[in-house]
């Protein structure tokens, strides 16, 4: 991907310390001191232009949020709709919001074992040749450093329009025994999910029609444990369902 920038944008990132992070090594281990407060961290590794992670920072006001991306470009864009989100709910810094120019592909650096709860993939690139696999970000390589920086209720968020980057995607959260949640192979086949932010690309890609793949990793053993609780649930729910239509059929 080429952009074009303005001219001075790496002079106008520089003036935004409180939002825009041009090196994440002081940062890493102490992301909490950068927010002031002990919230959860979720990360959005390719943000783009930066409409969904500042709107997921303005509807989650108690978690802290860092979208990533390597070009001072999109930086500047995504520092523009962060205070424009955040200038609607009458705030005039995003508190609760960094937006970190780095490349994914040395993400150990940038974050400390344990520091995330969850990692958001939305719309990465497909890299559909079979020689650039390992550029994947949801190949092997990636995710064994996404399972080391996730904490215990971590986990990770994916969804693509590439049917060829999502079956890759299962086959390698499978391969490496992960356990996988509310996959959905046409996520808005029933009209759009208002309960889930949208990026750029997803509405474009929505009002096309074109399917949207989705998935939950889950990884932390607390993550796990609490989706294991909530399938007993599920199935004790469905269970008893069953049993009270027995009875009154029997009636």
């Amino acid at each position: 991907m080429r952009l074009r920038g303005r001219k001075g944008i790496r002079e106008s990132l520089e003036s935004q310390p409180e939002l825009v992070v041009l090196d994440a090594a002081p940062h890493r281990g102490n992301w909490k001191a950068f927010f002031g407060n002990d919230n959860p961290i979720h990360v959005e590794l390719g943000m783009g232009k930066g409409r969904f992670i500042s709107q997921m920072s303005v509807r989650n006001p108690h978690i802290n949020f860092i979208g990533v991306d390597m070009y001072d470009e999109l930086l500047r864009r995504a520092s523009e709709k962060a205070r424009i989100a955040w200038e609607e709910k009458g705030e005039s810094e995003p508190p609760n919001l960094a937006l970190l120019r780095a490349n994914i592909e040395g993400i150990e650096t940038m974050f400390a074992p344990g520091e995330l709860e969850r990692i958001y993939l939305n719309f990465s690139d497909p890299w559909p040749k079979s020689k650039h696999a390992r550029r994947r970000l949801t190949h092997e390589r990636f995710v064994t450093k996404y399972i080391d920086i996730l904490n215990e209720k971590g986990e990770i968020h994916f969804k693509t329009d590439s049917q060829s980057l999502f079956e890759f995607s299962l086959n390698s959260f499978a391969d490496m025994e992960l356990v996988m949640r509310n996959i959905s192979l046409n996520l808005h086949k029933d009209g759009p999910r208002e309960d889930l932010v949208f990026t750029e690309y997803e509405t474009k890609f929505a009002e096309k029609g074109q399917p949207i793949h989705r998935v939950e990793v889950v990884i932390g053993e607390e993550a796990l444990r609490q989706h294991r609780e909530r399938r007993q649930e599920s199935l004790r729910a469905e269970a008893a369902a069953g049993v009270e239509v027995d009875d009154e059929g029997e009636e």
